[in-house]
Formats: C-alpha cells, structure tokens, sequence
C-alpha cells in the first residue's frame, strides 16, 4: 500500500491578477496567496514541503510568470500548461461547474491523469530575448537616421557616417545570432519559433519578438491578440459624434516588427499580397491596409500557436 509520501503529488494554480488559488492533490490541500513576491515565496515554501512530481499552472500571459521563476529558482518541476487542453479534459470527465477553487482543483487533477511533459521555459531568457528585440529596433532607428544624414551631409564626412553603419550592421549581425540561440536553447521556445516562421514573411526576429512580448500568444482570444498588439480598431462615439474607428495602445514593440513581416509578407505570401490589393483596390490608404493585414496575421498566428499547428493557406 501507498504511503502518502510516494505518491504523485500533483499541484493545481489559478491564476489571478490579485491572487493565486493553489490545490494539492491528493492531500486536498488548499489555500489562496496574492500574486505578488510575498504571496509567491509563501506558496514556494508551502510546495516544497510535498515533494510535488508536477506543479502546474495554466499559461494565461504575464501573469504566471512571477510564479514560474519563483518554480524555476527553487528548481520544482513546473508545467506551463495550455488553457484550452485543461478546458478539454474538464469536458472530458464532465466538469462544468467554475470557481477559483475548482478551477484550481481540476489543473491539478489535470497534472496527475495526462501527465504533461515538464516545460524547460526560461523566464529569464524571455527577458533578455525581449531587451534584444529592444535593442535591435534601437539601432535600426539609428541605423535609418545616419543613412538620411550619409545623403545630405557633404563628401568629406561621408567616411565618418559609413563607418557608424557598418558598427550597427554588425551589432544587428551579432543581436539576431543571439536571438537565434536563445531560442535554440529553449524546446518550448523552438517549437513555438517554428510555427511562427512557418507562415510565409515571419522571420526569426519577429518571432524571438512575439515569444518574448507577447507570451499571451496562443493562448488570448483573437479579439484579445489584436489588442494586445494594438490593431484592433476601437470605436470613437459619444453622442451624435461619430469619429473614425482608429487603433490606440498595445505593444509597439510587437506592432514595429510585425509591420516589417507584413512588408515581408505582401511580397511572397500570396494571402497577404492578396488580401493587400484588395484593400488598395477598395479605396484604402496603404498605411490602413497594412494594419487590416497586420490585424488578419497576428489571429491566424495565435489559431496557429493555440492548436499547435504550422501555416496553410487554408488557414486564411
């Protein structure tokens, strides 16, 4: 017979943006932390008394990585789990009922019958990967600045600026081989690195940028992703005044790269060179068809991370 020492000791979080809701299974213990360095190093302390083969917590955006370096630092087993498998197992064993506790509940029971691999995330690598991306658009904008002065500026200087452009060309040389190897060193961070280039116009750095500013990707609705993004079109109304739908926020970080994938992408691939002309030919001014591309890539992106899949032309 089992001891309770021996067996899968499996740990469920909900995760909040106040607080975490935390269920060990099969001790049923349960027991609510806020969502902060106080909160996480209490339920840290609390976890390590079991032993846990698992510690699992739904993948839901920014929010769960506090908890995730705190699990990576104290060296638990962690799983950074997809949302919509856990939604899956609950229509599996009939669950439909939804409060903190359950839901906290139902992760952990999650953890013990599928037995998801463990994730090998990097919190700290999606960091730097995000300053990278950071300091790769610093450089390009420097980069454009001395190319417009290398035209007006006179002869006699032109040595000068030329040897600028060459020190950026080869930090942006040296920053996207950095790039490549974090996400070579990561398997979640590949995985999801070859899904996104395998849509024809994504390259390397746009994905090294959508893995480390935008980690709700694949996971957020569609609505949600171009918000977070910042091309979805909000409405500006307040009485009898009815102004242009215009997009406002998001991450520009994101927005940047994804503008010059769409560039990218209006040339080789045919659904975005299409859907392009379409929108040209109806009367649109380019800028605002680009962004109606840029909006249409970045939902067929998270369709294409949420179900784990690579680019059709059908997706479109």
């Amino acid at each position: 017979m089992k001891t309770i020492n021996s067996q899968n000791i499996n740990v469920g979080v909900d995760t909040g943006k106040h607080q975490l809701d935390i269920y060990i299974r099969p001790l049923d213990i349960f027991f609510v932390v806020e969502n902060n360095v106080k909160g996480i190093n209490k339920a840290i302390s609390e976890i390590k008394k079991h032993t846990p083969s698992r510690v699992i917590i739904e993948a839901t955006g920014r929010l769960e990585l506090l908890f995730v370096m705190a699990c990576s630092k104290a060296n638990l087993p962690f799983v950074i789990a997809n949302p919509i498998h856990v939604r899956r197992f609950a229509g599996a064993i009939g669950l439909q009922a939804k409060t903190d506790k359950l839901d906290a509940k139902l992760i952990a029971h999650y953890g013990e019958a599928v037995q998801p691999t463990l994730s090998t995330l990097k919190p700290e690598s999606m960091r730097l990967m995000a300053d990278l991306v950071a300091r790769r658009n610093q450089i390009l904008t420097m980069q454009t600045m001395e190319k417009n002065r290398l035209k007006i500026m006179p002869k006699t200087v032109a040595s000068t600026i030329k040897q600028v452009l060459t020190v950026f060309k080869n930090q942006l040389v040296k920053i996207e081989q950095q790039l490549i190897t974090l996400i070579e060193s990561c398997p979640d961070y590949q995985e999801k690195s070859d899904i996104v280039q395998s849509m024809p116009g994504v390259g390397k750095v746009c994905a090294a940028a959508l893995i480390s500013y935008m980690p709700e990707l694949g996971y957020a609705t569609n609505k949600q992703a171009a918000a977070l993004v910042g091309v979805a079109p909000i409405n500006r109304e307040s009485g009898r005044y009815q102004g242009k739908r215009a997009i406002k926020g998001g991450r520009p970080q994101v927005r940047k790269v994804l503008f010059m994938a769409m560039m990218s992408a209006i040339q080789c691939n045919p659904v975005f060179k299409q859907k392009y002309r379409e929108l040209v030919a109806s009367g649109k001014p380019k800028k605002v068809a680009i962004i109606a591309c840029i909006r249409k890539m970045i939902v067929i992106l998270n369709s294409m991370l949420r179900d784990g899949k690579k680019w059709e032309s059908k997706m479109a």
